[in-house]
């Protein structure tokens, strides 16, 4: 059996080595355009950052290495311009010496993955103006750094991509705008998670220009200028366009291939594509969402390692299936890290999923024990069912740990009030007794039980302020004077017994602290007297990122107050 694989990154690479595995006697062959296989794409910044200083540390695996491990025959700087299903070959041109040959094949496996978005837009092909996709795009950019010392950057998109080379060059010394078209960045985040995200940038120096749309681009000199839709032109020493990315389907579409309505391949859960022993993984290609159910890209590592996996298991005569995936990621952008899983509000209610929010802040770890950051959390399940739908969370340490954890409680399909009773490990540099996940679990058992009620920061604006509801600030004089939410009259929890009989009765009473802990406590003895009330979703550190756009504090109790 002989198997041509397209494209040697991430899910090609997996399956070639996957396949000899299987089958000792398989003649495999890869064809990568460019001049590296088997790299790690996610670690290319780094390198231009010089975190990862040696070139070599971004290359799984090399040609020689491949063939002297696996006896796979990995031509680099060959690309794959035509298939012939009906012939079974592909054309191959040798991009060193321009060669054009026709391989044949009994199983071919599309990896193509996804490139750099560029639309038509004036200036793309200015030298200062980059995309990174490639060690080669890692060599030039940095190479460009190196010889110019750059002192500005513009970065168009606000990606992964865009912000770990936003944090590479500011570490650098170099001042970074940030250009997004949308109101946010990271687009896995709903926009109340991003501002923690946006607040931090701005303190680590960098500029954000969002609601700004890219109309292209312009070298003066030794200067290139981002063109703004509507707005001054920004002068910068070099660019970067991280716009988004985009399947490569061009051969699948020459060798006529089903597309799905997102430009990507389609297949099945076998990996196989709409033509018979032709298979495709990876960023190029269209897989089920978990939760939905609905076909979707995910450009991610993962999926195309496990995809890869799968096609090979398949091509060598088995039965193993890809079910799909729910988009788990996670990112440092400086100090921060920033993680997701499933689907965010915007996502739900495209979906039409009817869900309710959790949003809390709990501490990395134990709180007596030195050091613990705060972390927010947004956790979204369906009503009715309990059936977690994603989650959100911007911290520090733990972010990762924690993300994982609700990703694998997705997948197992528990019920988001299941959360409880998860048996996590502790110790006090670690976590908590209560973890950040029991605790969300313990939330939403609160809501579904009606021991609680809830309001959301997009809910305030509308509250009366007429005196027809009691708008309660449950926190210190202290920290009530540091800033309220407008109209919210300050009863610290710990008088608020003693205080009871001023507030009106027959009222919904609308409670807000600094977490959420304190006014769902000061709920609790409201309820019990009689009131109608209502706990604030994340406390005011939650309200004033979002709608004040303020830095909020790391170090604090769990209640949200400050530590000295």
């Amino acid at each position: 059996m002989k198997v041509i694989i397209i494209g040697g990154v991430a899910g090609g690479a997996t399956a070639a080595a996957r396949i000899r595995r299987l089958d000792e006697k398989a003649e495999i062959v890869i064809l990568e355009r460019s001049g590296f296989v088997s790299y790690a794409n996610c670690g290319l910044p780094y390198y231009i950052g010089g975190v990862i200083t040696d070139p070599e540390e971004l290359t799984l695996q090399t040609p020689q290495g491949f063939w002297n491990r696996f006896r796979v025959d990995v031509r680099v700087r060959h690309e794959a311009t035509a298939i012939d299903p009906a012939g079974k070959q592909v054309t191959v041109k040798n991009l060193e010496t321009g060669e054009v040959t026709v391989e044949g094949y009994d199983k071919l496996l599309l990896a193509p993955g996804a490139a750099p978005t560029r639309p038509p837009l004036p200036g793309l092909d200015s030298p200062r103006l980059f995309s990174l996709r490639t060690v080669e795009d890692t060599f030039r950019i940095r190479s460009f750094v190196e010889r110019n010392r750059p002192k500005t950057a513009v970065l168009a998109g606000g990606g992964f991509i865009s912000l770990e080379m936003a944090e590479n060059l500011a570490e650098m010394g170099v001042e970074v705008t940030i250009l997004q078209r949308i109101p946010q960045l990271m687009n896995p985040l709903d926009y109340d998670m991003a501002t923690f995200l946006h607040s931090h940038l701005r303190r680590k120096g960098m500029h954000l220009r969002l609601n700004t749309a890219v109309a292209g681009f312009r070298q003066e000199g030794e200067t290139i200028s981002a063109l703004v839709e509507g707005g001054e032109a920004i002068p910068a020493d070099l660019a970067i366009l991280a716009i988004g990315v985009t399947p490569e389907n061009a051969l699948a579409k020459q060798a006529g291939l089903a597309l799905g309505s997102r430009g990507g391949i389609v297949v099945n859960q076998r990996m196989e594509t709409s033509v018979p022993d032709i298979y495709a993984v990876g960023d190029a290609v269209e897989i089920p969402h978990l939760v939905t159910g609905e076909n979707t890209l995910i450009s991610l590592a993962g999926p195309a390692n496990k995809q890869g996996r799968v096609a090979a298991d398949n091509i060598c005569g088995g039965d193993s299936r890809y079910l799909g995936a729910q988009g788990s990621s996670v990112v440092k952008v400086c100090e921060l890290t920033v993680a997701a899983t499933g689907l965010n509000e915007k996502a739900a209610q495209a979906a039409g999923l009817s869900y309710e929010k959790i949003v809390l802040s709990p501490l990395s770890h134990a709180g007596y024990y030195p050091g613990g950051k705060l972390m927010t959390m947004k956790v979204l399940y369906e009503k009715g069912s309990q059936r977690l739908l994603g989650a959100q969370i911007v911290g520090h340490e733990g972010v990762d740990k924690r993300i994982d954890v609700l990703a694998t409680a997705m997948q197992a399909g528990l019920p988001v009030t299941a959360l409880k009773d998860l048996d996590l490990a502790y110790a006090p540099p670690y976590a908590s007794a209560k973890d950040p996940v029991n605790l969300v679990g313990f939330m939403a058992e609160n809501l579904e039980q009606g021991v609680v009620k809830q309001f959301h920061w997009e809910d305030v604006a509308g509250l009366p302020r007429d005196g027809s509801v009691t708008l309660l600030d449950a926190r210190t004089p202290g920290e009530y004077s540091g800033g309220c939410a407008e109209g919210f009259v300050n009863v610290p929890l710990d008088e608020l017994r003693d205080h009871l009989g001023e507030i009106a009765p027959g009222k919904p009473v609308y409670v807000m602290c600094q977490s959420g802990l304190r006014s769902y406590l000061a709920c609790r003895i409201l309820a019990q007297d009689g009131y109608d009330c209502y706990n604030f979703s994340g406390g005011y550190r939650f309200y004033e990122s979002v709608l004040l756009d303020r830095w909020t504090r790391q170090n604090a109790y769990p209640c949200g107050v400050e530590r000295p």
